[in-house]
Parts: structure tokens; sequence; C-alpha cells
């Protein structure tokens, strides 16, 4: 998807709305390695995000969010039936991810992916 279309989809994200996270369950604060705080208002935060083969998410919740990513991006992930599937998405390509707790994931990524996250803190 071209990057003009990941302004629409932000404005759509402002428009939805999100829950608070947590301070001790931040991603910001649980893995500074991972997460930078680019930006933050009353009303949305944006993360730089950087994913590395191998390095395991500890426990952090996130609130509704859109993911753009910066560069290429590939991973294995498991299919649910016992086999793995790849999972890729291209240089801009925004995607909306609903508010989640996660951890222990270990990442399986082909290269090293960046991406910015913006978070709806309203």
């Amino acid at each position: 998807m071209p990057i003009r279309y990941v302004v629409p989809l932000v404005l759509l994200a402002f428009a939805a709305g999100a829950l608070a996270v947590p301070a001790a369950l931040d991603p910001a604060k649980v893995a500074p390695h991972m997460y930078e705080v680019a930006f933050e208002n009353d009303r949305v935060r944006v993360l730089k995000r950087t994913i590395r083969n191998g390095e395991t998410e500890p426990l952090m919740q996130q609130p509704d969010r859109v993911v753009v990513y910066l560069n290429a991006c590939a991973w294995l992930e498991d299919d649910g039936d016992g086999g793995d599937r790849m999972q890729s998405f291209d240089f801009g390509t925004p995607v909306w991810a609903p508010a989640e707790s996660r951890g222990g994931w270990t990442a399986n990524v082909v290269q090293e992916c960046h991406v910015v996250e913006v978070e709806l803190l309203e």
C-alpha cells in the first residue's frame, strides 16, 4: 500500500480512541533496547521500534495503534498447524494493530525491521 494512504489511516486511528497502558507494562520502559519514544502528547505517542532476530520481547501492553514499516520486513510465524508461514510487509505499509498484551515472543526476522508505531492515548 502506498505511503500516501498512511495519513488517512492515522486520522482514522485518532477517531477510534484507546485505553491507557500501565507504566509497568509500557514497551518504552520494559524494552528500551527495542522501543524509543519519538513524539508524545496527550492524544498520541509515536514509538520507533527495532525488531532484531533472536530478541525476545518482555511482557508488555499497547493500546490501539497504526504500525508503519520503514523497510521491507519478513519473518516466520507459527501457522497453528505445526508448520511455519512467512509474514512480510513492504516499505511504507501501514497496518492497524488492536490493543494487546504480549510477551515471550522471540523474533525470527529475515533482516532487522524498523517500524513506527502511532499509539492512540485517548
